[in-house]
């Protein structure tokens, strides 16, 4: 059975109906905390930031026009706000990033990828966004975990198209780094067997 649109739900709440933000606040908090994750880089923070998320989205809803994607609009929202935490709190987020972007054989760590159990890919895959600068977890997460284009993440974060495909590209080259650190020397020390 199809779930009615978000713009059913939208409706429903203009109307008076706030029961229908709590299906819209279902629909989408585990992404938006993902966004909030993937800048504050803490878990405690994180929840805190998703939980204005949805504070602003519900108080700005009669500002929301329908011209971009319900999630698209959310997700700003959500990503403003982690930005905007940071700037308050002046937290500094720790991340590793190789200073180089080493010569990786892409290849050898997507192979290496394969071998490993579903849960801990994902575990590892993680583990490496949370290393990446926070606008570069933000992007690579939006594009790849929600399939958003490049003109959703212009919209979402205020760059330019440009610079989110420099970003992007940077990113993964970075992300295939942090990767092989994560899954080759496994290999290594399990002659050529991931475990």
């Amino acid at each position: 059975m199809n779930q009615p649109s978000d713009t059913y739900y939208i409706g429903e709440v203009l109307k008076g109906n706030l029961n229908a933000f709590s299906i819209l606040v279902d629909r989408y908090k585990s992404f938006v905390y993902t966004i909030t994750y993937r800048v504050v880089k803490n878990e405690v923070d994180a929840e805190e930031v998703a939980q204005e998320t949805f504070i602003k989205a519900y108080q700005s809803l009669k500002s929301y026009k329908g011209a971009s994607k319900f999630s698209t609009w959310l997700y700003t929202i959500a990503y403003r706000k982690s930005l905007d935490y940071l700037k308050k709190y002046k937290k500094e987020v720790s991340y590793s990033v190789l200073e180089t972007i080493q010569d990786i054989n892409e290849i050898e760590v997507d192979n290496a990828l394969k071998d490993i159990e579903e849960e801990e890919r994902k575990t590892i895959i993680a583990n490496s966004i949370k290393e990446l600068p926070p606008d570069e977890a933000v992007i690579i997460t939006l594009y790849y975990y929600e399939e958003k284009s490049i003109k959703e993440i212009v919209e979402i974060t205020n760059l330019k198209a440009d610079n989110v495909k420099v970003k992007l590209y940077r990113s993964r080259k970075k992300l295939h780094s942090i990767l092989k650190h994560y899954i080759l020397p496994e290999i290594t020390r399990n002659n050529g067997r991931a475990i």
